[in-house]
């Protein structure tokens, strides 16, 4: 095999200044591509308590009443509707990391913002429970592109020391699209019907394809950027040119693909019962001393995700602060990913109270513990492996995330439908735990690929 010559290592006193800022407005493309995605993929989770939709999915005519049996059986179905766009979800993350890989990020981020933009504007024309599923999975297709193709942006324009920072700011992104589908959603539902909730909502794609067309390139071929400004994203690149790439058979022999895999597989699965189940749990929770509809939803998810948003920032600003103190990159990225999974150990009793603050509050702490979360587990992908195989990394990091979410969204429908949230939310509470006990087995120290053989 032919190996790549070895560059040293640049000293930190020949490290050049980042003369320039123009990476950031990178981050807030990728932020604003972020939005659209998670506006996509949340406009179901709102949809579902109208009862115009529920009676469309299941066939009932529009004055027919909905009985509790009727309620059971749609919360399983929804299960079985989750779980197709999971799967499909974590296909994606395997194709379109891949294709990412090969054909460069900008091709493979357009193709995907497409495939999720006709699914979205697709779902406003379904009249039945198949056609739901279908359309949930082709969305799910599409949008596995955007973090194989986010992360890989960030490890093109950033040095090791802000990755975490990056992401942390354009992981802040899916909760704005949740605040902004939790504001608009309801009024569009109730003011024009669902359908139209759909085909609005999926019409961003087409204005976000085109921003991204036209704003993207690689920081070589960037006119804007100053010479200083490329030298500093280029500074610590001398190791991961080193590097050759990878098969995508062979970084499955690899500790440093399975401690990301695991990280997914539990949390992600999480996250998505947020995401989906939220709306139901306030409006159909028995413990609850409130209940809340398509006109008193908004406000408490404008709470939730404003929070996550901070949490997302911060942590991946402490994970940073930690390594500029002098931390190493395996301490800043396991204290804090510890510090966020002990932030979610309380969420189970939001699960058992009669107060909705009280449930609004916990819920709050643990999306933005979640976001915190993957800031840094995101970081995993380009910490670990070299820049040529980021996307592919992530990629199988994700369909680790989707398959378990997958499993996760079928059992939910079920459990909510028959027995309640408690159990849901006792795992939710542990999950994290138990993900950084595996991943510390497994990788005792964080540390990227010495070599392929």
């Amino acid at each position: 095999m032919i190996t790549k010559p070895v560059i040293p290592p640049v000293a930190a006193s020949q490290v050049p200044k980042p003369a320039g800022n123009y990476r950031w407005r990178i981050v807030a493309l990728l932020f604003f591509a972020t939005v659209v995605n998670y506006v996509d993929r949340t406009v179901l989770s709102f949809t579902i308590i109208d009862d115009n939709f529920k009676r469309d999915m299941l066939g009932l005519a529009s004055n027919q009443p909905l009985t509790e049996a009727a309620n059971a059986q749609f919360k399983v179905q929804m299960g079985y509707v989750d779980g197709a766009f999971k799967l499909m979800y974590a296909l994606g993350f395997i194709l379109i990391g891949w294709l990412i890989d090969r054909i460069g990020t900008k091709k493979g981020y357009s193709l995907g913002i497409f495939i999720w933009s006709v699914a979205g504007i697709g779902t406003a024309f379904v009249g039945s429970l198949m056609g739901l599923r279908f359309m949930r999975g082709l969305l799910g297709l599409g949008e596995a592109s955007n973090f194989p193709a986010a992360i890989k942006t960030v490890a093109e324009w950033f040095p090791k020391k802000e990755r975490s920072l990056a992401n942390g700011i354009f992981n802040a992104g899916t909760n704005i699209g949740v605040i902004l589908t939790a504001l608009a959603i309801p009024y569009m539902t109730l003011t024009y019907g669902w359908r139209a909730s759909f085909l609005i909502t999926g019409a961003l794609g087409a204005f976000l394809l085109l921003f991204w067309w036209i704003l993207y390139s690689k920081p070589e071929e960037n006119k804007n950027l100053t010479k200083e400004e490329l030298a500093y994203i280029n500074s610590d690149a001398s190791e991961e040119q080193a590097q050759e790439k990878i098969p995508w058979i062979k970084m499955l022999s690899y500790r440093q693909t399975w401690a990301l895999m695991v990280g997914k597989f539990l949390a992600d699965p999480i996250w998505w019962f947020y995401l989906f189940w939220l709306p139901d749990f306030f409006n159909s929770n028995e413990a609850l001393d409130q209940k809340l509809d398509l006109k008193t939803v908004g406000i408490p998810f404008l709470v939730i995700y404003l929070v996550s948003d901070v949490g997302s920032v911060f942590f991946g600003w402490l994970s940073t602060k930690f390594m500029q103190m002098g931390w190493s990159l395996n301490k800043a990225r396991k204290t804090t990913m510890l510090i966020c999974a002990l932030c979610v150990v309380p969420t189970f009793f939001a699960s058992i109270t009669s107060n909705i603050y009280v449930a609004i509050a916990l819920i709050s702490l643990a999306a933005s513990a979640h976001q915190g979360w993957s800031a840094n587990l995101y970081t995993f992908g380009s910490d670990l492996f070299p820049k040529s195989m980021v996307a592919s990394a992530t990629g199988i990091g994700g369909m680790a995330g989707a398959i378990g979410g997958t499993l996760f969204g079928i059992v939910t429908g079920i459990v909510v439908a028959y027995v309640g949230y408690l159990p849901l939310f006792i795992f939710a509470s542990v999950a994290y735990l138990i993900a950084l006990g595996i991943i510390q087995l497994i990788m005792p120290r964080l540390e990227p690929i010495k070599r392929v053989e």
